[in-house]
């Protein structure tokens, strides 16, 4: 043990339990942060999903997931089923989240530079473009063909969990490559759901989400970084886009473009601050003879402490971290729960191979993927635009379009969209996503730890 980790140690407060409940819980708090513990979450749900509709409870599982669930305020009111809330509601954190990401990414991260950036964009292009042709080819000249948008998305969870568990054997750049590249997916994803799977289009609820929208903006540009204000003012954009037509989910996007992404304070400032704050709370303990209970002089600097620190960080920073965990653990899984429960039968399954809309999703998220995302990194270094992250080759990336297969969440999600009013083709479609994003994710395991073994037997 370390003298920091024996300093810490023996100035612990507290009683017995509650010291033998910090040895505890931070490796528990290390699992829920670890990448994979979120996409096992999802397995497991889905897999409950899938027993739950296949089973005698199949008829209470619909049930539930039907009932009718409202607010009711004088004359206006608003009621949706539970499903409803879960796919337009409880999934606008998410997509929140994701626009945290997608800001963060191009401020900071990735997407930033011009070198690092282009072969990604290029990938994510290549992995939604060649999907979609594949679907279109399939289903060209029926009904079917405007669910052309569900083999384009990648699984950022599922994607980013199989190469955590092969992140012993392949390049750390990699993941950045595939984290950034299902960003940009998503970010396409989000674009293709406003566009083109908007039935009709409520001008006057448009202008008010327009509106809020530059009014957090202002908000923004004069400093303000209240979280209630930002949930509040985003809540009403959230009601506003879907009264307006447009998927409500977006409104979590846009809103999360408006947080700020700026500290209120320098670095100077945070470091002279806090060794004025420390020398302060030194000095009371000093000359105190109360615990800390009784000492409001010392609460108070340790809440100074505590303004310090959000004055010096971003709002952006923050928001994106408290979020990631509920919604890896919370959001994702009940939205798996209430999305993957699809009736399976032999017979349906050998009778996939023979419906376009199947085999459009099937071929699009395995070979579509696979081709568009190796092909484009490959164009795009050919082309002298941008580079690969050290130690990362195309036999790498061809991986990653093998991951980039996995569609389950966002591919289920626009398929809700397009084939909502159409039980027998939610079903194969749903189905279809669930083999091709099992399939991906082998094939691509297998491939990149091959890859990492051939490397290790020529070195």
């Amino acid at each position: 043990m370390s003298s920091k980790d024996q300093t810490d140690k023996g100035d612990r407060i507290g009683t017995p339990l509650e010291k033998k409940l910090e040895e505890i819980i931070p490796p528990f708090q290390r699992f829920t942060h670890d990448q994979t513990t979120g996409s096992v979450l999802l397995i497991i749900c889905t897999t409950a999903a899938l027993l739950l509709a296949n089973s005698s409870l199949d008829r209470g599982y619909e049930s539930l997931l039907h009932i009718e669930i409202g607010l009711v305020l004088g004359d206006w009111s608003l009621s949706m089923s539970l499903r409803h809330w879960i796919n337009e509601g409880l999934m606008s954190l998410f997509f929140f989240l994701l626009g945290l990401e997608i800001k963060r990414e191009l401020l900071v991260g990735e997407l930033r530079g011009a070198s690092r950036s282009l072969p990604m964009i290029a990938a994510a292009l290549g992995g939604m473009l060649v999907p979609a042709l594949f679907y279109t080819a399939f289903t060209a000249g029926t009904p079917l063909v405007h669910g052309w948008g569900i083999p384009m998305a990648t699984d950022t969870a599922f994607a980013v969990g199989v190469l955590a568990l092969l992140r012993k054997h392949i390049p750390a750049g990699l993941t950045t490559f595939l984290t950034a590249l299902a960003i940009i997916d998503d970010l396409g994803a989000i674009l293709v759901i406003a566009m083109f799977y908007t039935d009709t289009i409520n001008l006057f609820f448009l202008a008010a989400a327009v509106l809020l929208l530059l009014f957090l903006i202002v908000l923004n540009a004069a400093g303000m970084r209240r979280p209630s204000v930002y949930f509040l003012i985003g809540g009403l954009v959230w009601l506003a886009m879907l009264g307006s037509g447009v998927h409500a989910t977006v409104a979590g996007v846009l809103v999360a473009l408006t947080v700020p992404a700026r500290p209120k304070r320098g670095p100077d400032w945070f470091v002279n601050r806090t060794h004025e704050l420390a020398d302060e709370f030194a000095s009371i303990e000093a000359k105190s003879v109360r615990p800390l209970l009784g000492e409001e002089a010392q609460h108070a600097v340790a809440e100074r402490v505590q303004d310090t620190v959000e004055k010096a960080t971003t709002p952006l920073q923050r928001w994106e971290r408290y979020l990631e965990t509920p919604v890896a653990l919370l959001v994702m899984p009940i939205f798996a729960l209430a999305n993957a429960g699809i009736p399976i039968q032999a017979q349906s399954l050998s009778g996939l191979w023979s419906e376009p809309l199947a085999m459009g999703i099937m071929l699009g998220l395995v070979f579509g993927k696979a081709i568009g995302i190796t092909f484009m990194t490959w164009l795009s270094l050919r082309l002298g635009l941008g580079q690969l992250s050290e130690g990362v080759h195309m036999r790498h990336i061809a991986g990653i379009g093998l991951l980039g297969g996995m569609g389950f969440t966002m591919s289920i999600f626009i398929t809700n969209l397009g084939f909502e009013s159409e039980p027998v083709t939610l079903i194969t479609a749903k189905t279809s996503i669930l083999f091709a994003s099992l399939v991906a994710g082998v094939a691509g395991f297998l491939w990149l730890r091959l890859q990492s073994r051939v490397t290790q037997a020529g070195s």
